[in-house]
């Protein structure tokens, strides 16, 4: 079997929540394992890997077993639930697989171990973007809400306050990471769209959806709300108590007038409704517009003028690992980031934390598409093996400079994460 073979693409990552596995089927020999297997210990090599199926996906994990011998037990939780379990329960996980906002969290209950940089192989060619809040060519992004390097050291081994200058102790060793916006149908709107205040347009009532997470929805809110013009945010990731009445004010008077067909929670329900044509401007995540395209339905991963809300993901332990166990979460670590997942991820739209490890694993073509910004040289197949995109197509949003240079905010944890959390539910209810 050929190298193009092993490199083809698999399941898109998030298109895995709550059962959307069925959506997403797997390519023509996707992740097909080269040669004999390696010999491993008797002693079996498993790690129960708690996370959001942000970076899971069975071919990640029969890649891992082939390559390293570890299995890997994944348990799914909602982001919520994954931060309830790590406070409630330690020990019922091994791998954490978590976002950076959490941290702030996480980080005071103790009950994660902070990992050591030196014994991760790729850690000096992990993308700055996580490292010093800058692209690799040097252009600083934008830092608003939990930027991951503000998050990213701790003061000492067992500390418990993040360090403002690198250390050698790291909260969360980075993996994934993407830069969103909202997602549109444009033949059934037929006119550019740049702004995030068209979330908010009269002509779209009925017609407009927005995602009911309320850390990441009122984010999106805060995006449209200062594209309205009618306030600009210090921090839109960390609001005052006067803020978050705005913003949810703003957004239930819209409600009131009709604007919002549905508040979805999960993939499912934003495939559904873009696919349906029963909303065609809504928040959304880059596999689902994938999977929309898959279907033969225009979808459009839409860049806006404002910039873009982007988000990160990192591996770290439980605080109960130790031992042979802990030896193989640096391995598993390891092993991620050397490039068969990155480029995994990287085909599904998404960053990998280690850029030249990934683009090692992909084809010049697929490299010069999904990060480049370049017209594809070859037809770019979907992650269920059909057409995405033929010859010739560029990306939504262009390189990875022209996206991640434009980040305007990060997901986050506000100080008054309990208030807002309450008014978000007040106005979904209303």
């Amino acid at each position: 079997m050929s190298d193009a073979t092993d490199k083809s693409t698999g399941l898109s990552r998030r298109s895995l929540i709550k059962g959307a596995a069925g959506l997403a089927g797997i390519a023509s020999g996707a992740g097909a394992i080269t040669g004999f297997p390696a010999v491993h210990s008797a002693e079996p090599k498993v790690l129960r890997y708690l996370g959001t199926a942000v970076n899971e996906g069975d071919e990640l994990s029969k890649r891992c077993f082939a390559d390293t011998g570890i299995k890997i037990e994944y348990i799914t939780a909602t982001t919520d639930d994954v931060t309830k379990r790590v406070i409630t329960q330690p020990n019922s996980f091994d791998v954490l697989d978590t976002e950076y906002f959490s941290l702030k969290k996480l980080v005071p209950s103790g009950n994660i171990l902070a990992l050591d940089a030196k014994k991760i192989k790729e850690f000096d060619n992990i993308t700055p973007v996580f490292t010093k809040g800058q692209l690799p060519n040097g252009k600083k992004i934008g830092d608003q809400g939990t930027a991951p390097w503000k998050v990213l050291y701790l003061e000492g081994k067992d500390s418990k306050v993040f360090s403002k200058t690198p250390t050698e102790f790291v909260t969360l060793i980075p993996t994934v990471y993407n830069a969103d916006t909202l997602g549109i149908r444009p033949d059934l709107i037929k006119r550019p769209i740049g702004s995030w205040a068209e979330l908010l347009n009269p002509e779209f009532k009925g017609k407009a959806s927005i995602l009911n997470i309320p850390s990441i929805g009122i984010m999106d809110a805060a995006m449209v709300v200062e594209a309205t013009g009618q306030y600009k945010y210090p921090d839109k990731g960390n609001m005052t108590r006067a803020e978050i009445d705005l913003t949810m004010k703003i957004l239930t008077e819209a409600k009131k007038a009709g604007q919002f067909r549905a508040f979805w929670k999960d993939f499912n329900e934003s495939v559904n409704l873009m696919a349906s044509g029963e909303t065609v401007i809504q928040s959304m995540w880059s596999p689902a517009v994938t999977k929309v395209r898959s279907m033969g339905i225009p979808c459009v991963f839409q860049p806006l003028k404002e910039g873009y809300r982007s988000w990160a993901s990192g591996f770290c332990v439980s605080k109960g690992v130790s031992g042979a166990k802990l030896d193989w979460a640096y391995e598993f670590v390891n092993w991620f980031l050397s490039g068969w997942a990155g480029a995994y991820l990287n085909r599904q739209g998404y960053y990998s934390a280690v850029l030249s490890t990934a683009k090692s694993q992909m084809e010049a073509y697929e490299w010069a598409y999904w990060m480049e910004g370049k017209p594809a040289e070859k037809d770019i197949k979907g992650p269920d093996g059909t057409l995405l995109e033929k010859a010739g197509a560029v990306r939504d949003g262009g390189s990875y400079d022209d996206r991640m240079g434009n980040v305007a905010c990060w997901n986050a944890v506000m100080d008054e994460n309990d208030y807002m959390v309450r008014k978000w539910n007040e106005f979904i209810a209303s």
